[in-house]
């Protein structure tokens, strides 16, 4: 059975809350999966400083929402982070997210090794930066030496995008294309998931 942890990287609860529950939910159903699911919403994170507290001390300075990310990194099979488009990329939340990961890193150098990570992203424009976000996320998931993993050709090929047209989660759930996308994310990373464990070969 994977375990897929899934992150909300939105400060709001619409579209992209939406979107990584489904995920889950979908991912439950079809492949058995167990899940977590973490939302940035509501949370106390503080921006990574770099101060090098993490390298000398293998924690992070701060004690804050970020503990709960940590263990469910070390928890997961599979990683699935969500985030709205800002400024035609990820939201500031899943970037303060993803640079804190660097005292996951710093307290265990390969922790992340040969865990697979998917990306999702949704925007109030069509195309407003859905993929340079799911770049982002992939760039993080390749510097922690995870393994990114994409829908697959035709319909999801670096991740799941979706369009809200500013309807919040009524818009996603609407966009048909982009639903389409998501599952055929979530099945790709467990599919890889599952050969990568020598039990299946569909890949």
């Amino acid at each position: 059975m994977v375990k897929l942890f899934g992150i909300c990287g939105s400060p709001r609860q619409g579209a992209t809350d939406w979107i990584v529950r489904e995920a889950l939910r979908y991912a439950e159903e079809r492949w058995n999966a167990e899940t977590r699911y973490f939302t940035v919403r509501g949370k106390k994170l503080n921006f990574c400083l770099h101060c090098d507290h993490c390298i000398k001390e293998k924690s992070c300075v701060h004690d804050d929402g970020m503990t709960e990310v940590y263990a469910g990194f070390a928890w997961a099979d599979a990683v699935l982070i969500g985030t709205p488009v800002y400024q035609g990329t990820l939201s500031g939340q899943a970037k303060v997210l993803i640079d804190r990961m660097r005292a996951f890193a710093a307290s265990n150098p390969h922790g992340l090794r040969g865990k697979l990570g998917g990306a999702i992203a949704d925007g109030g424009d069509r195309i407003g930066g859905q993929e340079p976000a799911i770049r982002a996320i992939t760039d993080f998931y390749v510097i922690n030496e995870m393994i990114p993993v994409g829908g697959g050709a035709f319909g999801a090929n670096l991740g799941a995008t979706f369009w809200s047209k500013d309807k919040g989660a009524a818009g996603v759930e609407e966009d048909k294309e982009g639903l389409k996308s998501l599952y055929k994310t979530v099945d790709r990373l467990v599919e890889v998931w599952r050969m990568l464990q020598g039990g299946d070969k569909r890949v």
